[in-house]
């Protein structure tokens, strides 16, 4: 989910976060399994573990259609309409297909075949994006745990949360309806991204004005507007042609006719040659240095180039400038901040990759490359379709779950539960 930092945001717009089963007490949940050293096998009632913490199969597939639902209304709001299609079960996708042929009129009549073929490309798109949200969310709250990171206002910030951006319990309730989820989630979704930013916190150390003044000395092409020049320009295929045009120009015939009557180029014959805003290096070379030595005015030419003789007048120079630093500061710190915030996000991200991951596992043929630890690639076939591998927008942040993680299934598909 896109977020301030690239990573889980503080939700105008709350996308899925981690599990309403988990919602209530997941911190000390994995806190003391951490305290405890539970192993890691996975039960039949859950898809994964972390820390022997499960996640269950009922959570699962509660956000397997939470995402249906959020890339639906991704799709509406971009102008495309895209049914809920959810292909949670990766052993008989036999109520996905019904779904499609039941949403999507033009696949009515597509064989079964064809139908699981995508059923079981949206199960793998869906599910790597759903675990991988729902393992980082753990790790993040472990993570937290253990570096003794506190919210202590939490539940208080929450609530003017919800208040700023659902004013009226109509609104609120039109939204979870909509998206399939519950205060608790949003609740839960609140307290990592909490987490997240204060773990963030440790990382980040404000721009300095020498980190600007130095990135502006470095970079001084960037804010550098190169010298423009409009100018009439004709090209003759022959030497003679275009000293007759010289002569005609001379003679007070205009740039108009003139041009119509020797140009070689079509378009060299409208509007009197006139070209407008040239930088150094659009034309060949000898063009180029009878462009930029000439005075405004001045009839140049025959001008002999590789592809032809030139005649040209330059009617008007816009000087190159340079942005002052003063002007340029505020977008160099942001960029500058930008970037720093992502080398936190990442810098965090691995932190907790690097102590949870080998704690988490997950039941085949649930594993998701991201998080699992116990995945292994499947064999390489000549015929396999592509496939979207969904990454965080977090860069390994809290939620790990990227809208877009799942916006490149298959045209023949959208979603159900």
């Amino acid at each position: 989910m896109p977020g301030r930092r690239g990573g889980p945001g503080p939700l105008p717009s709350p996308r899925m976060r981690l599990a309403k089963k988990l919602a209530a007490g997941a911190a000390v949940v994995v806190l003391a399994a951490i305290v405890a050293g539970c192993g890691s096998t996975v039960s039949g009632s859950a898809v994964a573990t972390v820390a022997g913490n499960p996640i269950t199969l009922q959570a699962y597939k509660h956000w397997m259609y939470v995402a249906a639902e959020d890339q639906a209304s991704q799709a509406a709001s971009q102008g495309l309409s895209e049914p809920v299609i959810v292909s949670s079960n990766p052993t008989n996708f036999s109520s996905c297909v019904r779904n499609i042929r039941a949403a999507v009129v033009s696949l009515r009549t597509a064989s079964v075949s064809t139908l699981n073929a995508d059923c079981k490309t949206v199960f793998t798109q869906d599910t790597t994006q759903v675990l991988q949200f729902l393992i980082e969310g753990y790790w993040y709250q472990a993570e937290a745990a253990k570096l003794g990171i506190k919210t202590p206002n939490l539940n208080k910030d929450f609530q003017k949360f919800i208040k700023s951006h659902w004013p009226t319990k109509a609104s609120f309730a039109s939204y979870t309806k909509a998206s399939g989820q519950t205060e608790q989630d949003l609740l839960f979704q609140y307290r990592v991204e909490t987490f997240y930013t204060k773990m963030l916190s440790r990382y980040e150390k404000p721009v300095t004005k020498a980190e600007i003044a130095s990135y502006y000395a470095s970079h001084k092409s960037t804010f550098t507007a190169a010298e423009t020049r409009d100018l009439h320009l004709l090209r003759t295929k022959t030497a003679t042609q275009a000293q007759a045009a010289v002569s005609a120009l001379k003679g007070g015939q205009s740039w108009t006719m003139v041009a119509r009557r020797y140009s070689a180029d079509a378009t060299g014959k409208l509007a009197g040659g006139l070209v407008t805003g040239v930088t150094s290096g659009q034309y060949e070379t000898a063009a180029n240095t009878a462009i930029f030595s000439s005075p405004v005015g001045k009839l140049v030419g025959p001008v002999k180039g590789i592809f032809g003789y030139y005649v040209i007048q330059v009617t008007k120079i816009t000087p190159a400038t340079v942005e002052p630093l003063a002007k340029a500061s505020a977008a160099i710190k942001s960029q500058l901040t930008t970037a720093q915030q992502t080398a936190a996000s990442n810098k965090a991200g691995a932190l907790v990759k690097k102590t949870w991951f080998k704690s988490s596992t997950c039941r085949s043929p649930y594993e998701a490359q991201a998080v699992c630890s116990n995945y292994k690639a499947p064999p390489a076939t000549t015929t396999a379709p592509a496939t979207t591998t969904a990454t965080p927008t977090t860069s390994s942040g809290a939620t790990g779950t990227s809208t877009s993680a799942s916006s490149s299934k298959t045209s023949t598909t959208a979603k159900k539960s």
